[in-house]
């Protein structure tokens, strides 16, 4: 590799400086008034764009990952390629390049493009956007990409309208969030929408590749990669390609010299685990992964499902929530297990209890008995069932009378037919059990309650069938 010095002369407080530039140091040279000279020496330090955007891709062939809409013949290449763009919105996680695909659209279309983002965009920004209509600088057409539309207010989503719908303003949005929740259906209405996903660990190992040979030309060095330091980056920053260009940064900030050759960096994989230890986080507990965690966690616990069950939790708890597990392993505890093994709604109470009081990383303890004992324990929903099969009766306007021996009064007025309330009380009766009515008249033939498959209820079931001398053949 070449290995190329520059420098440059500038004037400080009238005192000549020539700046001499080697790899990431600077030699400062100082001439005073006598011609004497002194000498500074330090590491370089310019403020620059991110190197996550210095080497943003400039056409589709270079994007990484989203194959299934920007490979050859795919519906996003093919419409782009026809040149005529219709609105877009793109939605998927962050750093999977829903950005850079916009702006290579934009390039590639002619048109002028201006981003807003939706957390700080005003109503104001866009009227100054909708203001270059039929303007010398609009002449070729608009795109505007709004980035995290979500944010935007259904006032501000509407003053697009009039301008996306007949062509005068190209929409161009992406949102992180699911756009059929957080859009205004008639921007949805009149707009194209694609999900990316996340990009795998292959496709992003190239990108970080890429990026330290960009920074080898940058700074004029040679890194030697330890093995595993690529793969590393890769599979540790959760799909986010500007997470892993973000570490490939920091290592190469903190690589170290090679004494036998100064112009080599050695980059080591013990760095690059620890800048990426947490890069796969990917948490907002206000956005659909925090509610997409939370359901996989009960699904898998629903599914008896363990190992499933440890790694949801386990993600949630590697975040930080502690509330939202305990709330949704105690629903679980009702809700999925219910009479097959009723003890387990006060033990997942208890370990709920305790994980409050000690806090994380203690309460991964009882929280992690709590799920297992849930995902490995007999099954039922007989319950809830049950009552929700009520509720849907009394929805559809089955409400009447509670049967007068059920009532909470003693006494009758004086035109009622039959005096007394006539109230049979089960204790006083063999087994504790006398048959009567209870349900309403409306619906006193209704069945609401089945008894489950599981051990527990099939003893309550045998033992009733025979008190009330019922057929094994009846719930």
């Amino acid at each position: 590799m070449t290995k190329k010095c520059s420098s440059l002369i500038i004037e400080i407080h009238k005192r000549v400086c020539f700046l001499h530039f080697h790899q990431m140091e600077a030699i400062v040279i100082f001439v005073g008034n006598n011609g004497s000279k002194i000498y500074a020496k330090g590491r370089m330090c310019f403020m620059q764009a991110p190197l996550a955007d210095r080497i943003r891709p400039q056409t589709l062939d270079e994007v990484v990952g989203q194959e299934h809409l920007l490979r050859p013949g795919r519906p996003l290449r093919k419409i782009v390629e026809t040149g005529d763009i219709p609105n877009l919105i793109f939605y998927g996680p962050s750093g999977i390049g829903k950005t850079t695909v916009a702006r290579i659209i934009a390039s590639m279309s002619g048109k002028r493009l201006h981003r807003l983002n939706g957390t700080n965009a005003s109503l104001s920004d866009i009227k100054e956007v909708v203001g270059e209509i039929d303007t010398l600088m609009g002449r070729s057409g608009i795109i505007l990409y709004l980035d995290e539309i979500q944010y935007l207010n259904k006032k501000q989503q509407q003053s697009l309208l009039e301008y996306i719908e007949n062509g005068q303003i190209t929409l161009i949005a992406s949102t992180t969030e699911n756009p059929y929740f957080y859009i205004y259906n008639a921007v949805l209405s009149r707009s194209t929408v694609f999900e990316f996903k996340q990009v795998e660990d292959k496709e992003i190992e190239k990108a970080v590749l890429r990026a330290f040979s960009i920074l080898e030309e940058e700074l004029e060095v040679t890194f030697a990669l330890e093995e595993g330091v690529s793969a590393s980056i890769a599979r540790s920053c959760g799909g986010d390609v500007r997470k892993a260009i973000n570490t490939v940064e920091l290592c190469a900030q903190t690589a170290g010299l090679n004494e036998a050759d100064p112009y080599t960096r050695t980059v080591a994989l013990e760095d690059a685990v620890a800048f990426a230890q947490r890069s796969s986080m990917r948490y907002d507990k206000e956005g659909d992964e925090h509610y997409d965690l939370l359901s996989a966690l009960q699904k898998s616990i629903r599914g008896s499902d363990p190992d499933a069950a440890a790694y949801y939790l386990g993600r949630l708890l590697a975040a930080g929530d502690i509330i939202s597990p305990c709330r949704r392993l105690l629903v679980m505890a009702g809700e999925d297990i219910g009479l097959a093994y009723p003890q387990a709604i006060p033990i997942v109470k208890a370990c709920v209890d305790s994980a409050m009081q000690l806090g994380l990383p203690e309460a991964i303890m009882p929280l992690s008995n709590a799920a297992i004992l849930l995902a490995t324990a007999p099954k039922s929903n007989s319950a809830p069932s049950a009552v929700g099969a009520a509720m849907k009766e009394i929805e559809a306007g089955g409400v009447g009378p509670i049967p007068r021996h059920l009532q909470n009064k003693h006494f009758d007025g004086e035109d009622a037919e039959v005096k007394g309330q006539h109230y049979l009380y089960p204790h006083d009766y063999p087994n504790h059990y006398i048959p009567q009515q209870y349900l309403p008249d409306l619906v006193k033939d209704k069945v609401f309650y089945t008894f489950g498959e599981n051990k527990n209820e099939q003893a309550a079931k045998s033992y009733w069938d025979k008190i009330k001398g019922r057929g094994s053949q009846e719930k």
